[in-house]
């Protein structure tokens, strides 16, 4: 999952952001509202971290112009403040969620979760099932036919992409997109690699393949072809 973090204080933003990394996700790392706003109207994202009190455009503008142009990407707000008002003023413009500082990053973390469960129907809140292949996204733990596999962090949110968008086709720019973040050299063939390892791990083994490439046009997960 690609994430949008807009925080102007460092320290905050390396404590956020080397936890979601850790966490399998794809952390694009702004300090200002107006770098944010860039991004936010230019880059896919799963979810968005957004600190009100930021330079250039606070982040309540940054929210209320993503709105106007369209962009319905989650929003978490992080805040120093803590009144009721500040709250329901943040959540009235376009917020999802609303933390305040200081917090813990494991509550951090389950309300970005919480808020991409919301914003993808999933039902289930921790685990995610194609076939006989799960994936626990609580404790990262992967099984299929009941045997456990590992998998390194990135393969793991290659992985948990997939399977979000089980039976859907995704392309090598919609993977690249969603589990890479901006930095990343599309003119590599990272992607191919990662899932050929992530096929040898899932599927080489055993007699229901799931991971199939529909040529010239991207990557499937399901159980039949």
């Amino acid at each position: 999952m690609r994430l949008l973090l807009v925080e102007d204080d460092k320290k905050i933003a390396l404590f956020i952001t080397n936890g979601l990394r850790e966490s399998g996700f794809a952390v694009d790392h702004m300090e200002n509202g107006e770098d944010g706003l860039h991004m936010a109207l230019n880059e896919p994202y799963d979810v968005a971290v957004i600190d009100i009190m930021l330079p250039r455009i606070d982040g309540l503008t940054l929210i209320e112009e993503m709105r106007k142009n369209g962009i319905n990407t989650p929003v978490l707000i992080l805040s120093a403040k803590r009144t009721v008002d500040d709250r329901v003023k943040g959540l009235k413009i376009g917020g999802d969620d609303y933390l305040t500082k200081p917090f813990a990053f494991s509550e951090l973390l389950a309300r970005v979760q919480a808020l991409i469960r919301r914003a993808t129907g999933l039902t289930n809140p921790s685990k995610l099932e194609v076939g006989d292949l799960t994936i626990d996204l609580h404790t990262r733990k992967v099984e299929k036919s009941g045997e456990k596999i590992e998998l390194q962090p990135l393969e793991f949110s290659l992985l948990e992409y997939l399977m979000r968008n089980a039976g859907q086709v995704v392309s090598k720019t919609m993977i690249m997109e969603h589990v890479w973040d901006y930095n990343f050299n599309p003119q590599t063939n990272v992607v191919e690699a990662r899932i050929c390892c992530l096929r040898d791990k899932v599927d080489r083994d055993f007699e229901n393949k799931l991971i199939h490439t529909i040529r010239g046009v991207g990557y499937v997960i399901k159980e039949d072809l």
